[in-house]
């Protein structure tokens, strides 16, 4: 593992365990040339997956990117990073257990969308906003109001 100080390309693992959800391994390092310590996270790869955009457009899947639009969507809402977490790991887990090797990005955007309106109904309609291209006040309205509506069924 490189090391983020200094670029090293050696470092030692010094304490490994599971992470709270028992979904990663969070080791502790150090840098055998600069002595710095850091932590990694090791998570199980079932496969890898390829992303279709609507464009056409192929990448591999990319955790990280679903985790920065999730957090970006919960900015300054009271959610706990570790919910957030739990969340992208859970679609990771939905997208590696579909059995394909390529997902449609609307999928995933959909999934998301379903994890965030069981948290937060703000972060859900940040994230629609975006995700559906919101170009109108009209847009917010009727997803507000479908949130509403489910509310008082609910």
């Amino acid at each position: 593992m490189r090391c983020p100080f200094c670029a090293h390309e050696d470092s030692q693992v010094k304490d490994s365990r599971p992470t709270e959800d028992n979904t990663s391994i969070r080791r502790r390092r150090q840098c055998v040339s600069c002595g710095a310590r850091f932590t990694t996270f090791e998570r199980v790869q079932l496969r890898e997956i390829v992303v279709v955009k609507t464009s056409g457009l192929r990448e591999p899947f990319d955790r990280d990117k679903v985790e920065r639009s999730v957090t970006l969507a919960c900015r300054k809402r009271d959610i706990a990073p570790e919910r957030i977490d739990r969340l992208v790991s859970g679609i990771q887990r939905q997208v590696e257990t579909l059995g394909e090797s390529e997902v449609p990005s609307m999928a995933i955007g959909e999934m998301v969308m379903e994890g965030l309106r069981q948290i937060d109904s703000v972060a859900y309609i940040r994230f629609a906003s975006v995700y559906r291209d919101f170009s109108e006040a009209r847009d917010f309205e009727e997803i507000a109001s479908e949130i509403l509506g489910e509310d008082k069924a609910g």
